[in-house]
């Protein structure tokens, strides 16, 4: 992928802001082609330090707020503020078992690199999620992976970096398909193997972040061969 969006969001300000493999070129990859109507109010789910907010509201155009657990939403918004298009951004301190809205606010959710977190529960969805969003709303969601199930003997590479309990944050797309699938208020549009992996990643494994000098470990041993990004696309029945 050329990264003809994110890569304007390359400097010192975003990038050390990440908490991840890059996500402003995840979300580029994950809403090409996207079918979320202009001036659309969306929920980064699991925004982080807002990174992906401030993409979504500066190329798309969208109305995003930006819902994190563990960040401090007023250092978000003071982040925000400093763009042009703060009046769209919104942060909010918030639970994805607990969403603090009203039902339909949302035309759609974004969630990049987070949604493993919280989604591996196959009530999740229609129990905790598809009431914020407007019928017929889609959610988007970009997901670390593996190219397939290994949890019965992991590797000794990805054993480097994470532990056993760790990884179970980590699957294969047929786990995944398997898991929203069991919705019934959520239609699955799409589900795949996302071609961003090696060069999100590369941008990760060289911040000094040291969760990114632990993950290096695994990398540098060739525990890659086992890992992915997954997409999925839902929209609400």
């Amino acid at each position: 992928m050329m990264y003809k969006l994110s890569n304007k969001y390359q400097d010192k300000k975003f990038m050390d802001k990440i908490m991840g493999p890059n996500p402003m070129k995840l979300t580029e990859e994950l809403l090409m082609d996207h079918r979320i109507p202009e001036g659309a109010v969306v929920c980064d789910l699991g925004s982080g330090k807002g990174v992906t907010s401030v993409f979504m509201a500066s190329e798309y155009g969208f109305t995003v707020y930006a819902l994190d657990l563990w960040s401090d939403p007023a250092e978000n918004q003071a982040f925000f503020d400093q763009f042009e298009c703060r009046d769209r951004l919104i942060a909010v301190k918030g639970d994805a078992n607990d969403l603090p809205f009203e039902r339909n606010f949302f035309d759609a959710m974004v969630s990049v690199d987070s949604y493993n977190y919280f989604g591996r529960d196959p009530n999740f969805l229609d129990q905790k999620l598809m009431d914020f969003v407007k019928p017929g709303g889609l959610i988007y969601i970009a997901i670390p992976g593996m190219k397939k199930d290994v949890h019965h003997n992991p590797p000794k590479e990805l054993l480097l970096s994470w532990t056993e309990d760790q990884l179970d944050y980590i699957h294969d797309g047929d786990y995944w398909k398997s898991m929203v699938e069991k919705s019934q208020k959520a239609e699955l549009i799409s589900i795949g193997e996302m071609q961003s992996f090696q060069e999100v990643w590369d941008d990760w494994l060289q911040m000094d972040n040291p969760y990114a000098v632990e993950d290096r470990k695994a990398f540098q041993a060739g525990g890659g061969k086992y890992l992915n990004f997954i997409s999925i696309v839902l929209r609400k029945r």
